[in-house]
């Protein structure tokens, strides 16, 4: 049952955007277009601030178990070292923030980069089924521990935000090659 205060604010809320639907619409179409791109430069943000992390001892070790557990990665320790995985793996993520965050001047990097954000928040979450990580304490799945679990669960909406933001610069890529395509 909804008390008075959220009904009543509900019913101006509606009756705000049904008296101006213009006025409305623009504020939704401006609301959507700050959250795009806090939306976009959040994931370059993090990805970037993640990336650089791999360069310092803690991050290796953080990722090392993650990784060792990995069927996808854990052979990669056979030729590198822990730190040396952990710094080309930085570098990838660099630079998939750099292309992700080039979208104002590239649709194309950005969808690479967004692409790139795809593969690897695949990977990331494959770790939760890879990595032992449900807690016993609390009877196993589906209660997850600190590590990877609840480390690795935000990795759902960073994947979500990395197909948006592929999708959204593949689209904009596109509509340019057509354009470029279809003038005299």
């Amino acid at each position: 049952m909804q008390n008075s205060y959220s009904s009543s604010t509900g019913t101006k809320l509606l009756d705000a955007i049904k008296s101006d639907s213009c006025t409305g619409m623009e504020t939704g179409l401006r609301v959507q277009a700050v959250g795009s791109l806090v939306l976009r430069y959040g994931l370059v943000l993090v990805i970037g601030w993640i990336g650089l992390m791999k360069f310092t001892e803690y991050e290796a070790k953080g990722i090392q178990p993650l990784v060792a557990h990995s069927p996808l990665m854990s052979w990669m320790y056979g030729f590198l070292t822990v730190r040396a995985f952990s710094n080309a793996l930085g570098v990838v993520e660099v630079a998939i923030a750099i292309l992700i965050g080039l979208r104002h001047w590239s649709a194309k990097a950005s969808a690479l980069g967004s692409g790139g954000a795809v593969l690897m928040f695949l990977t990331t979450l494959s770790f939760l089924f890879s990595t032992p990580g449900w807690e016993p304490s609390l009877g196993g799945f589906p209660s997850l521990s600190a590590l990877p679990g609840q480390f690795l669960l935000k990795d759902v909406v960073l994947l979500g935000a990395a197909i948006w933001s592929l999708g959204e610069a593949w689209t904009s890529s596109v509509r340019t090659h057509r354009k470029k395509a279809c003038s005299p």
